[in-house]
Order: structure tokens, then C-alpha cells, then sequence
């Protein structure tokens, strides 16, 4: 069995930070430029900020015990600068996986560097499962005894609403968070150009209904889906589905044509609740990934 759960590892990179002590010594990091937004499949996507910060949220991992895996492999070893986790989940918190100066873990708070404003704001995970293909939450009542319903869930059920500042951009990492968080969350996410929303056919995170809520309450420039099947890179035991139906339903929807869009303030300023979708395109060598060796 592959290591169950080697837990951080930097001990062992032959890498350093002396990028960020660069960036640190640097007198002006708020140049003009554009925003990156690069896709790696399920939640996770790397923010690369006009100064070259990089910030990868919610890199993935197979179910520790690997009793039953949701992916061919584990996410690919990725050098960036900043990693950040929504929750405690194997599908958004493999930290481990990457070669990172930061690593930010369900933050509660603001934390800034550079260019770049990161501020995590604390709510709870998704846990109405009525749209879902299956209900997770009663068989996980029932066959672990455990209730995910707040308030007296568990941690693993707890989740950081995550809103990344730069370029004059405010993009939010929806994660897995319920649809309906309290008022004064609403008031703390304030105006969002950009947002990451988790949407597939089964309705795994949470229902259509519930994804259509939470773009009428946000009204973002910008919806990006996530957290949905990809044929060579999700495994059909996940049980998560394509997005492409919930896609092809919305007006105006842009289909992209890689795993990479680059933004603007000026290049959102005219959009309303547009629709960009990255489909099966991912921001790393596929063919690489599947050849390479478990670390």
C-alpha cells in the first residue's frame, strides 16, 4: 500500500524560499497585469497574480485509507508559492502534494502578502444531500454513526469560504460550502467578480437549486464550475458527473479551450453571471502525471 498518509513533507524538497524573499525585498508588488486562473481538475486551481505570486486552492488526493480511490493518482507534485484548503476533506486538502513557501490550512482571518490579499472566512461544509444521487448524509449517519448536520458536526464538516484579493480582482473559492451560510457571511464576502462553484450532474456538493441561490445572492461577473467528472482523471466510483448539462442550459456560456484564462478588471467590468467552463482541460501533463512514479 502506498503511504496512507505521509502528512507534510517539505523536510524533504531540495527547494527553498528564496522567491519569496525576493518578493519581500521588492519595493513596488502591485503592478498592473493581468489575473491567471489556471484549472488542475476537480476544486483545484492555481490564482497566479500580475507581480507572479502563485496560489493553488484545494489540491486533491485518493481517500487515505484507499479503500476506495476517486482518482487515478494523486495530484501531481506542483511548485508554487502559496497552497490553500477550504476543509479537511481528501478532495481539497493535499497540501502535502505540493512544494509550496506557504501553506494555508481552513483559514479563519486575512492573511497578505505581496500583491496578493487571502481571506478566509469560516461557515460549514454542504450537508443538505435531498438532490444528490445518493444521501450522504443519512449513510454516513448510519453506517458511521456520525451527524454532519452544524452545529455539533464534526471538524472534518467544518469550511473556510476562501476570497483571494489581487490584480482588482476578488475571486471566491467557493469550495464545498452550504448554499444558505448565515447573513453576516453574505455581508463579509462583500462584491465578487469571480466566482468558484462546485457543479455536476449528481449533484454531489449540492442541488442546481441551490448553485442557482447562491449566483442570484453573489451576482458574480464571473461563474467558473468545479468539483465535477473528468474521464481521465476522476474515477467513475466517485460517483460525481459531468457538468456539461448544467453548462449547456446557461445562456451565453463560453466553452474554454484551455486549461488557462487570464483576467482583467476592464475584461469582467461589462459581464453579469457569465459562464466560463474548462471543461476536461487541466493545467499539468496528463500523460506525465499517469507515468509517473507515487511520491
Amino acid at each position: 500500500m502506498a503511504n496512507i498518509d505521509s502528512g507534510l513533507n517539505t523536510w524533504r524538497r531540495m527547494t527553498n524560499h528564496n522567491r519569496m524573499m525576493e518578493f519581500q525585498r521588492k519595493a513596488d508588488l502591485s503592478p498592473k497585469g493581468p489575473v491567471e486562473l489556471a484549472f488542475f481538475g476537480s476544486s483545484a486551481f492555481q490564482i497566479t497574480t500580475p507581480a507572479g505570486i502563485t496560489i493553488m486552492l484545494d489540491p486533491w488526493r485518493n481517500y487515505p485509507m484507499r479503500s476506495w480511490d476517486w482518482y487515478f493518482k494523486d495530484f501531481p507534485v506542483v511548485e508554487v508559492d502559496i497552497g490553500v484548503s477550504t476543509h479537511a476533506h481528501f478532495d481539497h486538502d493535499a497540501l502535502h502534494r505540493l512544494d509550496a513557501s506557504v501553506l494555508i490550512d481552513r483559514l479563519i482571518g486575512t492573511y497578505s502578502f505581496g500583491d496578493v490579499t487571502i481571506t478566509g472566512i469560516a461557515d460549514k461544509h454542504a450537508t443538505d444531500s435531498s438532490a444528490a444521487i445518493y444521501d450522504f448524509k443519512r449513510l454516513i449517519k448510519e453506517f458511521e454513526g456520525i451527524d454532519i448536520e452544524p452545529p455539533n458536526n464534526p471538524r472534518s464538516w467544518d469550511h473556510c469560504l476562501i476570497v483571494v484579493e489581487t490584480g482588482g480582482l476578488r475571486i471566491l473559492d467557493w469550495g464545498d460550502n452550504r448554499h444558505n451560510p448565515p447573513d453576516f457571511v453574505w455581508d463579509m464576502l462583500g462584491d465578487i467578480d469571480i466566482v468558484l462553484l462546485p457543479i455536476d450532474t449528481s449533484r454531489h456538493v449540492m442541488g442546481w437549486e441551490h448553485v442557482e441561490s447562491i449566483i442570484e445572492r453573489l451576482r458574480p461577473k464571473v461563474i467558473v464550475p468545479h468539483h465535477y467528472y473528468i474521464w481521465d482523471i476522476t474515477q467513475r466510483q466517485s460517483t460525481l458527473q459531468s457538468a456539461d448539462p448544467w453548462v449547456n442550459e446557461r445562456d451565453g456560456a463560453t466553452w474554454l479551450d484551455s486549461a488557462v484564462k487570464t483576467y482583467t478588471p476592464g475584461d469582467v467590468a461589462e459581464l453579469d453571471r457569465k459562464v466560463h467552463y474548462f471543461g476536461d482541460h487541466v493545467a499539468f501533463n496528463k500523460e506525465v502525471w499517469m507515468a509517473e512514479d507515487d511520491v
